[in-house]
């Protein structure tokens, strides 16, 4: 057993560049934090993180911090702050080590964002996640449960603080190393790569809540608002060159279609290959004026064109003609709109990978109009899935990853209860699903959890059929080919 405090600094040292002779600075530093009251306390643990959460435990003890998670977290983001190098030091070595492996690099940082606590590693475990079958490939669930439900106390006492503006968003570069409040998070111990596309300033950083292998997010250095056109294309397509074996995607930027931040242009990556990464092609051919570029049309729910070849910047110029085409293209026989008067309804979800030595670009068609059978999307998923999946379809869904909201956890378990006709606390609007799951298929205590999985799964299916704007049927298909044909193509396999 050794002092608490103590344990804490050793390993601040193991990990960052302070050395035995900080020993006393950084106690007194720790000391002024949490508390002097208590600070003998003794303790086996040896992990920084953990040690953390034993300080936090003695801070709200000594009433350095009040009742609330989001006190903790600011507290616990500036105690590991203590073992974060600052950002000169990040990217100074983020770059050197690039010079001579970009992966090494990447590692890196990745290391340092998971061993300081930005990335959240322990509350990411808490998610459920599993897979299905489905006729386009396996379908990838998760089920949210990284973000602790906030406190009601603390949320009104958030309404109470004063407003503040600074930083804009969630994404600005303001947020690293900013202490955080009640109605903003915690970012001391965040650090952000600076890098250039073209000739714009970018930041790299990581998630602090990943929903995918080293789940990343690339963003304009201002805060300036989404907008897809070919600099999208270019810099996703330069991204995937500076991070090898990452993919790098966009979301719409349409709301409804959207499904994310708006007010300011990001793109998120990382290292996944996701379900509409591995989907086959049900279509091959090649554009006019472009027949060293491969084209493809995905068996997949949603409508996507697939473009490869050996050069980013002929890639670039097709996807923008498509872009400017699906902008324009109407089709009232399918239900497809591009304006109602003056307002745009057509945008596409991008996402880029290099495979196999060739530049691949997902174009995503999306279309965001409403009526009045549809109010919430005629794109958008439709009322009888809501009672699983009713939030917008973004980047990640788009790919085949459901990120289902945490009431799924104890709701899916009472809807096992029911389907076993035990005592059960069934939501109503689940009712109606779980009696079709029942007509259709033979319930036992060995197969109902997994069975229950399964009918997510085909819910989540339905989810992104209802969000393709080309329905995978003979009608859908031959619409979708019209739209292609009046840009131009050849060699149609």
């Amino acid at each position: 057993m050794k002092k608490l405090v103590n344990q804490f600094v050793k390993a601040i040292i193991k990990q960052s560049d302070y050395t035995e002779e900080d020993s006393l600075y950084l106690r007194n530093r720790i000391l002024s934090l949490v508390g002097e009251e208590g600070s003998d306390k003794q303790t086996e643990e040896t992990d920084c993180i953990l040690l953390k959460e034993e300080l936090l435990d003695l801070a709200q003890n000594n009433g350095k911090i009040g009742q609330f998670l989001e006190e903790r977290d600011c507290l616990g983001a500036e105690l590991m702050n203590f073992m974060t190098p600052v950002p000169s030091q990040v990217n100074n070595a983020f770059w050197e080590t690039y010079k001579i492996s970009p992966e090494n690099a990447i590692a890196d940082f990745y290391k340092l964002s998971k061993a300081n606590d930005y990335i959240k590693v322990s509350a990411i475990a808490k998610n459920i996640a599993f897979k299905t079958p489905s006729p386009y490939g396996n379908i990838e669930i998760t089920i949210n449960l990284s973000k602790p439900e906030k406190d009601p106390k603390a949320i009104a006492a958030a309404k109470l603080a004063k407003s503040s503006t600074y930083p804009l968003c969630q994404l600005c570069m303001e947020n690293e190393g900013y202490q955080g409040r009640l109605n903003h998070p915690a970012r001391a111990n965040h650090r952000i790569i600076r890098m250039k596309l073209d000739q714009d300033a970018w930041g790299f950083q990581y998630s602090p809540y990943a929903y995918f292998n080293e789940h990343c997010i690339f963003f304009d250095q201002e805060h300036v608002p989404m907008v897809i056109s070919k600099k999208t294309f270019d810099q996703l397509l330069a991204i995937v060159d500076i991070f090898p074996d990452y993919f790098a995607g966009s979301n719409s930027d349409l709301p409804i279609v959207g499904g994310s931040i708006l007010t300011h242009n990001h793109y998120q990556g990382g290292r996944h290959d996701f379900p509409m990464a591995l989907a086959q092609a049900e279509k091959q051919f090649r554009f006019k004026g472009f027949l060293r570029i491969e084209a493809e049309l995905l068996k997949w729910p949603m409508s996507v064109i697939r473009l490869k070849g050996e050069n980013p910047a002929e890639i670039s110029d097709l996807a923008e003609i498509i872009r400017t085409a699906w902008r324009q293209h109407s089709d009232v026989s399918v239900d497809i709109l591009a304006y109602s008067d003056e307002v745009p309804h057509h945008t596409v979800t991008p996402i880029a990978r290099k495979r196999h030595g060739k530049y691949e670009l997902d174009i995503v068609l999306r279309d965001n109009h409403t009526s009045s059978e549809f109010p919430d999307g005629v794109y958008h998923p439709h009322k009888e899935l809501h009672h699983i999946k009713k939030e917008n379809i973004g980047l990640i869904e788009v790919m085949g990853l459901a990120i289902l909201p945490p009431r799924l956890k104890d709701e899916l378990l009472e809807v096992e209860k029911y389907l076993l006709g035990e005592y059960n606390n069934i939501a109503d609007y689940h009712l109606e699903w779980a009696d079709e799951i029942k007509t259709h298929q033979v319930v036992s205590p060995e197969n109902v959890h997994d069975l229950v999985q399964n009918e997510v799964g085909k819910v989540f299916v339905r989810v992104l059929e209802d969000a393709g704007v080309y329905k995978q049927d003979a009608e859908g298909k031959v619409a979708f080919m019209r739209f292609v044909e009046s840009i131009g193509i050849e060699g149609e396999k």
